[in-house]
């Protein structure tokens, strides 16, 4: 005899993902969509540490916000949770302390895996846009580019050689050659 399946709600709230025990997956929601990834594959982990080192270098030199790239807790609403993989907060928001103060995110970026494909690039694509988040990269590990998306585009511009970001109160832009971004190990 089976088990009997579990009915798990069809609507998810922020309270309702926190409360999910650890079972090493990452538990996201938007809208009310639950979104559920199994651990990233090494290539996936190699990329964010490569990409979180170089924006955090470049934000050491202009002090335009800080880079993150662990688990967190962000949430414009009830029904809406994330964890980018990768983001830039102003420092102001990060100095509270508190998730619930983090919101104005200056950049967001996912690094696809084969199980988050379909919500980096549309769930949680159209939520950064509605929130206003002024650059937001998917980043294409295994195709090697990036899509760059901004709060009004309805198509990516597609990167292939480097990523330039220029935040507001740096002096310089950012900007990352892809080829050593996705160098082999």
């Amino acid at each position: 005899m089976g088990m009997p399946a579990v009915q798990l709600p069809e609507f998810w709230t922020a309270e309702m993902v926190r409360a999910i025990p650890d079972d090493g997956c990452r538990h996201e929601t938007v809208h009310g969509e639950l979104l559920v990834s199994p651990s990233a594959r090494v290539w996936h982990h190699v990329v964010v540490h490569r990409l979180t080192r170089m924006l955090d270098d470049f934000l050491r030199r202009e002090p335009a916000g800080m880079v993150l790239d662990q688990a967190s807790d962000i949430s414009w609403g009830a029904d809406t949770l994330v964890q980018p993989d990768i983001f830039v907060a102003p420092i102001e928001e990060l100095a509270t302390l508190d998730w619930a103060n983090v919101r104005g995110l200056l950049l967001v970026v996912e690094v696809l895996s084969p199980s988050s494909v379909r919500s980096d690039r549309f769930a949680k694509r159209r939520l950064y846009q509605e929130v206003g988040i002024p650059l937001y990269w998917i980043v294409d590990a295994d195709a090697h580019h990036v899509e760059c998306w901004t709060p009004n585009a309805i198509t990516p511009t597609i990167e292939r050689e480097r990523l330039t970001w220029h935040p507001s109160g740096a002096s310089a832009p950012c900007s990352i050659a892809l080829a050593s971004l996705f160098a082999p190990l």
